[in-house]
């Protein structure tokens, strides 16, 4: 089968950037496109920030972002790729780019694939250009940068394959999110809006249901700041076993199954106070504070979050619910002047919570159990759907595998 190269502007009805500002937020509106909005290949709306419906015309002068194309980001975070999802309104945010592909010449579904191809990497590699705070794609150069292309039907059939794969994580990642937000809605019945079991006969005193106490978070557990070994040698990250928790790998899920790092057992011993066993909370608190998730093995976490290892097991669902909820007092604690917010331990072990009795915690953690190993169960089958998508992925680009 012949592959041919073309450049990107031929297969191209059009390559748009974004504004090179950003507009004035508003509370509702039409959607401002960032960064943040894209997650594992696809865009996330969960967390949306809106242009007005009056200065979207002046946001969009240059391109009015349509169903099937393909958004990337060009500077500072690269090689970030999504597809525009029908019904989507709204403008490109700074330091993205879109491209709308002409499907007499490409299937776009494909393109976006190649996107993450090493061969596609190698090109964008090349053409770089380092600056001294950011680097960028120079989109003045993009059009010209070559793709390697199959016969159409060849791309249609390769696409429906690597989109069966994301079809399925999907339907997962949907099903994960139901079980949230079916743990969150009983949180509030019973925890904010008072209706647990047995509320009928409690006495409600200055707001608070009689023999529910104020608690620190310190008397839930003991507190856990993470390290980072020394990244000068290494051997402590060359095929690791250990999982090394950060940031990245805490977003949008509950449990951090793929780390991108993990530790040699040399690695982590350099620092052997600082594992975590399964069922530890883990809290991002320095920079993007307030993530919150559930370790599933024995692993260690870098220095921006703080883990508390539970003394209660049966305390699990209802101290990491209720540690959700604080991602705003939690910003507050740790603004201090400073150029990026810290929750350092002392402040996170003094956090006060409320808690009910043990035994209405109990009963939510027993509630709470099947749906949150429920979650877990989807989260792994999607790690290995991922796997076998990436694995397959280099394979059916290079034409190892005809199809």
């Amino acid at each position: 089968m012949k592959w041919e190269k073309v450049a990107i502007k031929d297969i191209c009805t059009g390559i748009y950037d974004g504004p090179h500002a950003t507009p004035p937020l508003s509370d509702t509106g039409a959607i401002f496109l960032g960064i943040s909005n894209f997650n594992n290949g696809r865009l996330d709306f969960s967390d949306i920030r809106y242009i007005s419906e009056d200065d979207l015309p002046k946001w969009t002068k240059r391109v009015i972002p349509q169903k099937n194309d393909i958004v990337f980001s060009y500077e500072a975070t690269l090689n970030l790729y999504a597809i525009i999802p029908e019904g989507f309104r709204g403008c490109l945010g700074r330091r993205m780019a879109l491209l709308r592909v002409d499907e007499t010449k490409a299937d776009y579904k494909f393109l976006y694939y190649y996107f993450y191809s090493d061969t596609w990497r190698a090109t964008v590699n090349e053409n770089i250009v380092l600056g001294a705070t950011v680097d960028r794609i120079p989109l003045i150069k993009f059009p010209d940068f070559p793709v390697e292309l199959p016969p159409l039907e060849t791309q249609h059939r390769i696409a429906d394959i690597l989109s069966a794969y994301d079809d399925l994580i999907e339907n997962n990642q949907k099903q994960i999110k139901l079980l949230e937000e079916a743990a969150q809605r009983l949180y509030k019945e019973w925890f904010v809006n008072l209706r647990f079991p047995g509320h009928e006969n409690t006495k409600i005193v200055d707001g608070v249901p009689e023999g529910w106490n104020e608690c620190t978070v310190e008397s839930f557990g003991t507190v856990i700041t993470g390290k980072t070994p020394p990244t000068s040698n290494k051997e402590y990250y060359t095929n690791g076993k250990v999982p090394f928790v950060t940031i990245p790998d805490m977003h949008n899920v509950v449990y951090p199954l793929k780390t991108e790092k993990r530790l040699t057992i040399e690695g982590a011993q350099t620092q052997k106070n600082k594992y975590i066993p399964p069922n530890s909370v883990m809290i991002s608190c320095i920079g993007t504070v307030g993530l919150v998730s559930i370790a599933t093995e024995v692993c260690q976490t870098n220095q921006q979050i703080n883990s508390i290892i539970l003394n209660n097991e049966d305390d699990l669902y209802f101290f990491y619910e209720s540690m959700l909820r604080m991602k705003d007092l939690l910003d507050g604690l740790g603004s201090n002047g400073a150029t990026m917010t810290n929750v350092n331990k002392s402040k996170l072990e003094k956090l006060i919570i409320i808690s009910p009795s043990k035994d209405i915690v109990k009963q939510y953690n027993d509630v709470c159990k099947p749906l949150f190993e429920s979650a877990l169960n989807s989260s792994r089958k999607n790690v290995y759907l991922k796997n076998m998508r990436e694995a397959l992925l280099p394979k059916l680009m290079s034409g190892e595998v005809e199809v």
